[in-house]
């Protein structure tokens, strides 16, 4: 088993929302400098066990082979910015879902589920890049204010 598979759900799940929400926490010039600097490599773990991903997913989402990802955590080297900005992008769209539909639990699955306002692609996978994420904030603002999509 990898070591970024090695997570527990009961573990990694809640931490991601404590990532999601300290990331919330911090001002744009903030986020921006911790996204250059690089996330820590553990939070890919969070990330994993939260949306249940796959390799493919994985690396689908940052943009980075599995062998990349588990020898930065081995090192306990910092993601590279293209990784460390989807995970702020998924980290805030996360959150706006939580927000709309009042649950977290609710928030992953959507966010892992194809949606027909988006082209029936998933929330999720719109995260890698800034367009995508976008769609989903459009999306995820109609649904607060009551449109059906």
């Amino acid at each position: 088993m990898s070591a970024i598979s090695q997570a527990s759900t009961l573990d990694a799940a809640p931490a991601f929302w404590l990532i999601a929400d300290q990331l919330h926490t911090r001002n744009e010039t903030e986020r921006l400098a911790y996204i250059h600097t690089g996330f820590p490599p553990g939070w890919v773990k969070a990330v994993r066990s939260a949306f249940d991903l796959s390799n493919t997913q994985l690396e689908d989402l940052l943009s980075t082979s599995i062998s990349t990802l588990e020898r930065r955590l081995r090192q306990q080297r910092p993601l590279d910015l293209v990784s460390s900005e989807r995970l702020d992008r998924l980290a805030t769209l996360a959150l706006q879902a939580a927000q709309v539909f009042e649950d977290q639990r609710i928030a992953q699955r959507w966010m892992m589920t194809p949606n027909r306002g988006l082209n029936d692609q998933s929330p999720l996978t719109l995260c890698a890049t800034e367009i995508g994420a976008r769609q989903v904030h459009r999306v995820l603002a109609a649904l607060r204010h009551g449109g059906a999509l």
